[in-house]
């Protein structure tokens, strides 16, 4: 086995916004250190709506009544957070999947969703084209290679490279069909194990790790200065 096949899961239940968003970002942060891929799944304590970090506030504001309402470490529109199932992954610079262009590795992280809705006898395609968007929004349309359900945009992600590595976050609106969150979770880690051959070990988040997710919880995400900076 060799770096690009294991990977680490980090599965979590419910965290505050502002904590969801600075791990993402410390795990981006940590990518050269920790030599691996890693996927994330995680859950909100409430409701909630995080926007991309090139988005206006003032603007986004008004697009929606959820609050808090936080800027994401990642580009893209607005994303509702109160019946979604978010996933973040993150490949550390000398992965292929970060040699990837960004289309690329957009269509690939959408293609393992599509075969993991698959595993589950749900139908999902891609888009083979953007649909107009409202703005700002980013599940009313879809751009080219989001994931569809009849027709309808389930799947989006934003993307981040940096010299630490590549976070890609994605937020997953589950078609109304009873599936559960685990279930598809379960699906996604056996499509990479026969798609990427990759082997599953679990990351435990150490102390050095824990105190820059503080780190950037109270001194970026967390302050309304960060989030309504433009």
């Amino acid at each position: 086995m060799t770096t690009d096949t294991v990977w680490l899961l980090l599965p979590q239940g419910k965290n505050a916004a502002d904590y969801n968003m600075a791990l993402d970002e410390a795990l981006l942060q940590f990518a050269p250190k920790l030599g691996r891929p890693v996927l994330r799944f995680y859950g909100w304590l409430e409701q909630a709506a995080t926007f991309g970090y090139s988005q206006k506030y003032g603007e986004i504001e008004k697009l929606t009544l959820l609050r808090p309402l936080v800027r994401r470490p990642t580009g893209g529109g607005l994303v509702p957070h109160d019946a979604d199932w978010t996933y973040s992954v993150v490949f550390p610079p000398h992965h292929f999947w970060y040699l990837l262009q960004a289309t690329e590795s957009y269509q690939r992280v959408h293609q393992w969703i599509r075969d993991a809705f698959g595993q589950l006898n749900v139908a999902a395609t891609l888009a083979p084209e953007q649909k107009k968007e409202v703005p700002g929004q980013c599940f009313l349309g879809a751009e080219k290679n989001d994931v569809l359900w009849h027709g309808r945009k389930i799947a989006g992600a934003a993307q981040r490279r940096t010299r630490s590595g590549l976070l890609i976050q994605g937020s997953v609106q589950p078609p109304p069909l009873g599936l559960s969150r685990e279930a598809w979770e379960a699906a996604m880690c056996q499509t990479a194990q026969s798609h990427f051959s990759v082997h599953w070990q679990t990351l435990t988040v150490n102390a050095d790790l824990e105190a820059l997710i503080e780190r950037l919880r109270l001194g970026k995400f967390g302050q309304a200065a960060y989030n309504q900076k433009r």
